[in-house]
Formats: C-alpha cells, structure tokens, sequence
C-alpha cells in the first residue's frame, strides 16, 4: 500500500520570488507536494502603505505567473493569519508550514499566534530576508551593538551568508482550496488615480529584478561610490523596492559582488547590504523603533506642532528647491534618492523641528520600497535620537548640499520646472537671486514658486538650542 503524500503548506510574506528562497527549499525538501499562500492581513499590517499596496498587487500577480511556470499556483487569503494559516493547513492535510523570518513586531507577533493555533503541526521559520541572522550578531559581552561600524566590523569577521540556493525545476502542487481574486483586494488605487508615475518607473517582480541587479552589477556599480551622492544621475541600484518586497534576496546581491575581488565602489555597495541588515537587526532587539527614540533623552524633546509646515513639506512646496525635487519625486515615482532623503528628512526635524515619526508615517505611506526597519532606522539616524555617534547637532544645509551634488540643477530642474530657467549659481537658493534674474527666469516668488517657509539659519539656530535645553533637563 503506498504511503500517504506528504503536503507542506509554503506561507509567502515578504519574500515574493522563487531563488534563494530557503523555506521554499525546506518545504519541497520534507513534502512530496506543496501549497503556496499568500495572505493579507485584515486589518493590515503599519508597513503597507499605498504606494506599497500598488507594488504588492504587481508582484502578486508575477509570482503567481512563476509559480504556474512551475507547475503550481498561489491562494490568495485575506483575513487573520492566525485563523487562516491553521484552516488551510488542516484542510489540504499539511504536515508542516514553512514561512520566512521577519522582524517586523506586528509579524512576529502574528508568528506566535499561528505557531499556538497550528500545534501540533510543525512551523518552521527560516533565514532568507537579511544576510545574517540578528540573534547570531553579538557583542563579546553578548549584548547588542547600537551603532552601525561596530556591527558591520563584526559580521564581516562571521563566515560569508549562506551561497544562494537554487530556483526549483517545478512545485508539484495538489488541488488547491479556494481563495480570493487578487482584484477584490482592491490594491490598486481607483480614482483619483495616483500612480501613473509609479508604472512609468517600476514593473514589479522577481524576473524584474533580476534583471535590474544583472544590470547594475555589470555598469553602474563601479561608480557606485560617488555616484550614489548624485541625484541627477542614474547611478544608484533602485533595487530597494525589489529587496523590500524579497523579489531577490540579499544573499545572492552579496555572493555576485564578492565572486571577483571587489573594488572601493563595489565594496562601498557591499556596505548598504549591511546597513540593510542592521536595520532589521535593530528592529529585531527594539521593537518600538518605530515609536520610540533609541535615546531615552529625546522622548521629551517639545516637537513642533506645524500641520501648515508638515503640509507643505509633503506637497513639496517649501520654498527650498532641493526639498522640493525630492518630495516631488517621491509623491511622483514612489521613490527618492538616499542622499535626497537625508537632505528633507533634516530638513523637517530639525529646520521645522517637527517630529521624526510624522516624517516616516508620510514616507511610509508614499514609498514603493516602504520598510519599517529600514525607514524607521534611517529617520533616527537623521534625527540624531537613535543610533549615530552624532547625535542632534548635525543639521543638513539644503543650499550647500543641493550645490554640491546637484551642482548642474539636474534634478532640481527636473522636478521643479517652475524655477528651471534660473541660472545654476541661484538655483539652489532663489531667494538670493537678483530681481532681474528672477524676472529674466519667469519666476515670482511667493505666487510662481514659493518663498521660503523657514529661514534657514533662524531653524538651524531654533533646532540647537532646543536640543541643548532638553539635554540640559536630561541631565
């Protein structure tokens, strides 16, 4: 008599790709067939925002296509994982469910949950998201580093990441129970419709990116030093979005670089892989990173209260043209250069003195790539409350690093069109400009484009003496 098929239950999260998927590995190394199941949790998890959503129905439906490629097919649920992950498992008979590891606190959370509601089937969580695992990175006393050399000093002595495991020939796959249609989620926005840029700048997938990375590891990457500072030029991966969603994973970026010896641009790239992982890391040990200043001093920090100055930032209407490009371009593309995001993201908290979080909350909500680790890391880190050895006082000055690196006004031209025709050494700060090259430019201030919302050095000046007065009360 022969025996029984075994099943596991393959549950995708945020690895939506089928190479180097270790619990994909797993699953059709233990099981004779296997179920992938994608759910969305209802309500949803902080880490979806809109932007997201629209790249999530993208990659959805290419996954879906590689998986039939292969032999299977993907159900799609929506509801409470903790429900639907032990239904469907007990109705196609699995032994096991398999998932990807994740740091998010909602997801570990809901980890828990369906790990209490399936026993006694097996759940089995596996690596696959970062290049190394956040409970394995430890100091020599055993506690967990707070700043990013000493982490990245540590996980370049551990071995290598695993090498990349291999995409499956096929899934076998059995009958599958029913699920949802991708379109009832209603992913897509309807009207208005906003995201006309966001399809004339990304196509979602894994095949996708693929590509991108082939793409960028043969050219781009070995001016990857400098350029990544220059927003005017294509110079930078634009993986993010790709690595956010798990369309390709960290391993196989990193085992691609180090197959030649790298040079300084390459090695520089090799950097922001662990700057990812760092992220993860410290989420992963401070779960309220999203919330809550690493830097028990600046939970009493008097934000401002500015809905007028946080709405104009958002609309990139500040008055302050490199600001203005980025937030532009992350409102049109759903994305926006890394030195650009530093620039605005000082710009708010400490020129505006408006609080960090309303600042992620927006780029949340707006970015393709939208990572609560990632985003919540990199707005404490410009905040000065978290995890750099400069804490608040280092203010970025928009004029100077508009000038230099954006030194031709490529990128400012581009997303500020209404000021493009003002010569380079005013463009950056029209507010300087002479009366006869405003008018020669066509450009108003104040009615064509607008005056500035905050004098610079007045915020530069407001912003350090009231981190002075609250170290001061700290003390």
């Amino acid at each position: 008599m022969p025996s029984p098929r075994r099943i596991a239950l393959l549950w995708f999260r945020r690895d939506l790709r089928l190479l180097d998927h270790p619990a994909l590995h797993a699953a059709l190394k233990t099981a004779d067939q296997v179920v992938p199941l994608f759910v969305l949790p209802d309500p949803p998890h902080g880490d979806l925002g809109g932007a997201a959503r629209w790249w999530l129905h993208g990659s959805l439906t290419t996954l879906r296509d590689a998986l039939a490629a292969k032999g299977a097919d993907l159900v799609l649920r929506r509801g409470d994982p903790a429900r639907i992950v032990p239904e469907i498992a007990a109705q196609i008979g699995a032994d096991s469910v398999h998932a990807s590891i994740c740091a998010e606190p909602a997801w570990r959370k809901t980890d828990a949950a369906v790990a209490r509601a399936l026993a006694p089937r097996q759940f089995v969580l596996h690596p696959g998201l970062t290049l190394f695992d956040p409970d394995a990175v430890r100091t020599r006393a055993g506690g967990i580093y707070g700043m990013y050399t000493p982490f990245a000093n540590a996980v370049r002595a551990m071995d290598p990441p695993a090498a990349p495991l291999a995409e499956p020939a096929s899934i076998p796959c059995p009958a599958l129970p029913a699920g949802d249609a991708l379109e009832d989620w209603n992913l897509l926005p309807a009207r208005p419709d906003w995201a006309a840029g966001l399809r004339q700048t990304w196509s979602p997938g894994e095949a996708i990116a693929r590509a991108r990375g082939r793409e960028f590891l043969r050219g781009a990457v070995r001016q990857y030093e400098t350029g990544r500072n220059l927003p005017g030029q294509d110079l930078t991966s634009m993986l993010s979005p790709h690595l956010r969603f798990g369309e390709i994973s960290p391993r196989s970026l990193w085992h691609a670089l180090h197959r030649r010896a790298p040079d300084k641009s390459e090695t520089v790239f090799a950097a922001e892989l662990i700057w990812r992982d760092f992220a993860a890391y410290l989420l992963w040990h401070h779960p309220d990173l999203a919330t809550r200043p690493l830097r028990a001093e600046y939970d009493k920090l008097p934000w401002r209260k500015d809905a007028a100055g946080l709405r104009a930032w958002q609309r990139g209407r500040t008055g302050v043209p490199i600001v203005d490009a980025g937030m532009r371009q992350l409102w049109q593309t759903g994305w926006m250069h890394n030195r650009v995001r530093m620039i605005v993201a000082s710009f708010l908290v400490k020129h505006l003195l408006i609080d960090w979080r309303a600042g992620a909350d927006w780029f949340m909500d707006t970015l393709v790539d939208a990572d609560l680790a990632a985003n919540s890391m990199n707005w404490q880190w410009t905040a000065g409350t978290g995890i750099d050895s400069q804490p608040f006082f280092r203010v970025f000055n928009p004029v100077s690093q508009g000038e230099k690196f954006d030194a031709d006004g490529a990128y400012v031209r581009r997303f500020v069109p209404e000021i493009a025709a003002l010569p380079d050494k005013v463009l950056h700060a029209p507010w300087l400009a002479p009366p006869l090259a405003l008018q020669a430019a066509g450009v108003k201030l104040g009615r064509t484009y607008p005056a500035p919302i905050v004098d610079l050095a007045a915020g530069r000046a407001r912003a350090l003496e009231t981190w002075k007065a609250t170290v001061r009360a700290a003390a």
